[in-house]
Order: structure tokens, then C-alpha cells, then sequence
């Protein structure tokens, strides 16, 4: 059998079965490249019964985060279920768990690689995606790994991170995590980290800084907020100005050093990590953020 049949073959018996890819190949070389042989052995497994609740719809589940122990790397993941009361079992809380930690020490870029997770990365002795098999069979709803995330941070730092609607011990319908460079007071850092994980939990920001936002965003947002000024009757220069102001506005609602502080209305994030910088007399540098809400739209 030639390697590029056997690529077909795979791909062939993971869209009738559901099942990863190392087990394809693996029950594919069993059964000698015969796919019907190879379907009753993933039946027989249990895996190819699992697959049948695989066009269950997910809406439900939790997001669960998991920091390292030296605080040096967090993960925060998504895995759905199709009820809010299999999100509270047990079995799913235990899962959701070791998810978050086999995604904490996953060595890449897991939210690019989140099938070679799934296929590669062994949990209990199983790929992670046989694991969720395991409780799909155990637990009898589809579950499934919709996305995961993580963040690195160096020594002179700290990761903190904020869970809203809490489930169960770093488990909720909303998780934050968030990376803060410094050589400063740890437990200051912390506290202020925690303070800014709980803002961008509440006010869901889509990037750090302005640069961020692609070019093409603000082209698009430039020209319908000149549209709409046009209407007013307003010279080309007063505009001009208007839609500045408007892109101004638009960075004071979806980046995260633009907005007002949750806290102190007043001020600004970036304001509040200068004044903190003064206060610890060092640099402060508010690095990287990610924020999963259960269910919402992937950016």
C-alpha cells in the first residue's frame, strides 16, 4: 500500500468513524488497509461509537485555566458539552482539568496546532482525543475541545488570571489570563493583575494596543464612519476630524490600554500601569492577555 493511498485511507476512515488520526493508522495496518475491517475494530474499541454523538451541537461546557508551577506559563481552554449540567459533573471537571494542564506544557503554538494536540499529546496514557472519547462513552453527551490558548511570562514577571461564574476550582463560563513583565513586588503585581484580568473579563477587549487592529479594520471603519459624516453636510477637513474622533472612540472600546479602567472610571489602563510603574519604581509592561467567554465568537 503506497503512502499516499494510506493518507486517503486515513482520511477516508476519519470521516466515517470520527476517530484521530494515530488511531486510524493504527487500526488501518491491523486490518491490512481494508476499511470495513478497520471500522469493526473501532467499534469494537469504542471509538467509532463515540463518533456517533459527534454531530451532537456543543453549546454548553466551561473554560477551565491552568498555571504552571513556577508561574512561568498558563493555558486557558474551552471544551463544550451539549448541557450546562454535564459542564458541573464531576467526571467533566476532572477532564477539563487535565486538558488544561497537558495544554499548559504543550510545546508550540497549541492554538495553531490544537489537532496535533488532540492527536499527539497523551493524557492518561491515551491521545488527548481518545480521552474525550472515553468520556463521550462515559458521560453519554458529545463533547469537544473547541479551542485552547497559552501565554509564556520570564522570571521578572508574573501571569495572573481571573475566572467569572465559577464552576469549580479555576473553572467558569468566562476565564482570563494575563502576562505582566516587572521586576516589582510580586504580590503587588499580583494583586494588580488580577484587578486588570477581572476588566478585560468584563469588558472584553480585543487587542492590547492600536497597532494590533489590522490595517484593514480601521480602513473599513474609516470609510463607514466617513459615510455617515457626509450626511451632515460638514467640509471635507471637519470630517477628516470627525472620523479621527470616531477611530479615537473606537480604540477607547476594543483595546485593552485605550479603555477606562473598570475600576476608576477616570483613568485609563495605560494611565493605571504608569501610576503603578511610579509606585514600584520600576518598568511595568502589561505583555499579553487572552480571554475565552464560553460559546462567544472567535476573533
Amino acid at each position: 500500500m503506497s503512502e499516499k493511498i494510506d493518507h486517503m485511507l486515513v482520511k477516508e476512515l476519519r470521516e466515517i468513524t470520527g476517530a484521530g488520526v494515530m488511531d486510524c493508522k493504527k487500526v488501518l495496518a491491523e486490518a491490512k488497509g481494508n476499511i470495513k475491517d478497520a471500522i469493526d475494530i473501532l467499534r469494537k474499541s469504542g471509538i467509532a461509537g463515540a463518533s456517533k454523538k459527534a454531530d451532537r451541537v456543543t453549546k454548553e461546557g466551561a473554560i477551565a485555566i491552568c498555571i504552571s508551577d513556577d508561574g512561568t506559563e498558563a493555558s486557558v481552554i474551552e471544551l463544550n458539552s451539549e448541557t450546562d449540567f454535564v459542564s458541573r459533573n464531576e467526571k467533566f471537571q476532572h477532564l477539563i482539568k487535565k486538558l488544561a494542564k497537558a495544554a499548559c506544557i504543550f510545546d508550540g503554538d497549541i492554538s495553531e496546532k490544537i489537532d496535533l494536540f488532540k492527536d499527539n499529546t497523551i493524557v492518561d496514557d491515551l491521545p488527548v482525543h481518545n480521552l474525550i472519547s472515553e468520556h463521550i462513552a462515559i458521560i453519554g453527551e458529545n463533547i469537544n475541545l473547541r479551542r485552547a490558548q497559552k501565554i509564556k511570562i520570564n522570571k521578572n514577571g508574573i501571569i495572573a488570571h481571573y475566572v467569572h461564574n465559577t464552576l469549580g476550582d479555576n473553572i467558569g463560563k468566562v476565564g482570563v489570563i494575563v502576562a505582566i513583565e516587572s521586576d516589582g513586588n510580586k504580590e503587588r503585581l499580583s494583586d494588580f493583575g488580577k484587578q486588570i484580568a477581572m476588566h478585560i473579563a468584563a469588558f472584553k477587549p480585543e487587542t492590547l494596543y492600536p497597532e494590533q487592529l489590522s490595517r484593514e479594520r480601521i480602513e473599513k471603519e474609516c470609510e463607514i464612519f466617513r459615510e455617515q459624516a457626509k450626511n451632515s453636510g460638514k467640509p471635507d477637513h471637519v470630517i477628516e476630524k470627525m472620523v479621527q474622533g470616531r477611530i479615537q472612540k473606537l480604540y477607547e472600546e476594543i483595546v485593552l490600554l485605550e479603555q477606562q479602567f473598570v475600576m476608576d472610571n477616570k483613568q485609563k489602563v495605560k494611565d493605571i500601569i504608569a501610576n503603578l510603574s511610579k509606585e514600584l519604581n520600576t518598568s511595568v509592561k502589561l505583555v499579553s492577555f487572552i480571554r475565552f467567554g464560553l460559546g462567544e465568537e472567535i476573533l
